[in-house]
């Protein structure tokens, strides 16, 4: 039962700093970024499962977080209000082709970063754009203008 309840106290904080950290910094891992989870992975288990080394621990980490992300999805699809909270709201960072630069700081988002999603979607300059939405999981939409 220890195990149960440590490991939903880690998950409710995984969970805040998910939401903390921001979304672009989540969608797209640098190197350094790559090294920094799997310290942090050794961390959480070290406090998850402390000198218990059973399979059985093993197994009621795992369901307890899987049993916790089917509830937190859950959550978000019964009750809309909780949404925004757990994952997010998509953010329009372009309009017209003019960067909406309130948003861009808010999400520490830089021009450079927008142009850069732009050119890989085959956006050569801003102009091209009537929308630009940051979604919940990190990754910029675009809606060209037409014609």
């Amino acid at each position: 039962m220890d195990i149960v309840l440590r490991t939903s106290a880690v998950f409710v904080v995984l969970l805040v700093l998910t939401r903390l950290t921001g979304r672009r910094e989540l969608s797209s891992l640098q190197p350094f970024d790559l090294i920094l989870l799997i310290v942090l992975g050794d961390a959480v288990q070290q406090g998850l499962t402390q000198d218990d080394y059973s399979v059985t621990g093993a197994f009621l980490v795992i369901f307890t977080f899987a049993v916790l992300q089917v509830f937190v999805s859950w959550l978000g699809y019964r009750f809309p209000r909780a949404r925004p909270v757990l994952e997010g709201e998509p953010i329009v960072i372009v309009e017209d082709g003019r960067l909406i630069e309130r948003n861009l700081r808010r999400e520490r988002l830089t021009p450079d970063e927008v142009a850069e999603s732009g050119r890989a979607n085959g956006i050569s300059h801003l102009s091209e754009i009537r929308w630009a939405v940051l979604e919940t999981n990190g990754t910029i939409s675009f809606i060209k203008k037409s014609g």
